[in-house]
Order: C-alpha cells, then structure tokens, then sequence
C-alpha cells in the first residue's frame, strides 16, 4: 500500500486518465462544424462526469462508502472552485486571439501540466501552497487591472494590454498562453487543493477526485464558451466576474466566501450579461478568437 491504495490501483488510474486524455484530444477536436463540436464537448462532459460517479461507487465498494463520499465532496469541490478558471482562460484565449484549434491543443498541454504539478502540490501538502501565497496578491491586482480593460474596452481582446501581445514568439506562438494557463492553475490551486483535504486526508481520495476534475475542464470551458460565444455584451460579463473572482484571491484571508454563494454570483453575472445581450440583439463573433 502507498498512499492509501495498492501500485495496481495507482498504475490503473493513471493508464485511464492517458486514455481519456487520448480520447479526449481526438474525439473533441476532430470536428470543424461549430454544432457538432459543441455536441461533442457536452457529450463527453456529460461522460466524464458519469466516469468519475462510477470511479467514486467502485471506491465504495472497495474501500468502504466513507472513501467513496469523500471521493464524490472533493470532485464537486474541485470541479466547482475550478469554474473560476474557465472564465480566466476564456479572457486569455480572447485576449491572446487564440483560434478554437489552437485553443484546444493549449488546454491539453495545460491539464497534463497541471496533473504534474498536483501531484506534487498533494505529495508535499500545503505548506508548499504556502509559500506561493504572496503570488496570489500580484496576480489579483492584474485580474482587477484586466477587469478593468474589459468593462471600459470593446472586447475580451482588451483584456490583454498590446505590449504583453507583442511578447510572443510568433503570432499565434501558444507558448507564452500555455505559461499563462499553468500559472492561472498553480495558483487557483492554493484554494481547491486546501479545499479537498478538509474533506479528505487520504491521498489517493484526494489526488484522484483532484485529476477527476481537472479531466472535465478541457469539454467544460468549450461548453461555457460555446453558450457564451453569442452573447453581445460578453466582454461586460467576463470583467465584472474577473473583478469578483480578484476580490476573492484579494480578501480570502479576511473574508471566505462559500462555494455555493461564489456560484450564485457568477450565474447572476452571467443571467445579466444574457439578458441585456437578448435585449440588444446578437453580436458579431470575434475574429481571431
């Protein structure tokens, strides 16, 4: 036994997450019709999901109904603290004028990245999240500063000031955006790896519910962006909610604010951004995003 389970049970975990990882960047990134894709990424969200619920009941059976729960709160956990990022790498995919294919492959480097660093992150614990602590504060001021851009730009590419644009390789260079997207993780990491072991001090609970999630991001953000891809006042929406999600990174040492009221905000966010953008009619798509 390591780590609360037998070498067969960690070796076949991760064999399932390469398969999936597999599937997941072939089957989602095949199609070139808009529709279908966007069937294709609810599909396999959907299965995902119905994956993990499975993996929690074959816990339950093997290691007793406690593990299998907990297995289950620190997916939802995850999977919930997680939305926040959707919309950051929304802002830097726009922001950057990353087109959906190469959006596609900068999302896959960035969940094997982010697998890594978990791993590692879990083994050490949270005295290592720790030490990251003073990043959150820098990188809170630059969401408010993005925020700001949005709410007083014309769209998400206002975001991301021209100078930091000018700062990649190539055009269209995914290298300075898959930096952008394993930074954004490692530190919302500070918050959801915390999280989970509050419910769970088994590492194998802890680090499989962690990658369950993780999993579910790449289909998941082209759900979010697919339903958000009509709306008009979009830029709005995203600065108003990276401006909430600064003042949580900013505040949390004085104020923490539930999980349940953090999603309420950003699905009343999100209602006011859908409704007046269905008042003034549907926007023109953004090119190059």
């Amino acid at each position: 036994m390591i780590g609360g389970a037998t070498w067969l049970w960690w070796i076949g975990f991760h064999a399932a997450v390469v398969v999936l990882l597999l599937a997941d960047a072939f089957l989602t990134g095949r199609s070139r019709n808009a529709k279908l894709s966007q069937r294709l990424a609810w599909g396999w969200t959907v299965f995902l999901i119905l994956a993990s619920v499975g993996f929690a009941a074959w816990i339950a059976r093997e290691q007793g109904r406690a593990l299998g729960l907990q297995f289950i709160a620190g997916y939802a956990i995850e999977t919930s603290l997680s939305i926040d990022n959707l919309f950051v790498f929304l802002v830097l995919f726009r922001g950057f004028g990353i087109d959906e294919r190469h959006q596609r492959q900068a999302l896959t480097w960035g969940v094997v990245g982010a697998i890594v660093l978990r791993a590692i992150f879990i083994a050490v614990g949270v005295a290592l999240l720790s030490r990251f602590e003073w990043i959150t504060w820098i990188f809170g001021a630059f969401l408010l500063y993005a925020a700001w851009r949005l709410l007083f730009g014309n769209s998400a590419k206002d975001a991301i000031p021209e100078w930091i644009r000018r700062l990649q390789p190539t055009k269209g260079s995914l290298l300075p955006v898959i930096l952008a997207v394993e930074v954004t993780d490692l530190l919302f990491a500070t918050d959801s790896i915390p999280a989970v072991l509050a419910v769970s001090r088994d590492p194998f609970i802890v680090y499989t519910s962690n990658i369950a999630a993780i999993l579910g991001l790449r289909s998941l953000y082209f759900v979010l962006a697919g339903l958000l891809d009509r709306l008009r006042y979009l830029h709005y929406g995203l600065g108003a909610l990276l401006a909430f999600v600064a003042f949580k990174m900013l505040a949390a040492r004085w104020i923490e604010i539930p999980i349940t009221i953090s999603l309420a905000i950003i699905g009343g966010i999100l209602a006011i951004c859908a409704i007046a953008s269905a008042l003034a009619g549907e926007r023109q798509p953004e090119t190059g995003a």
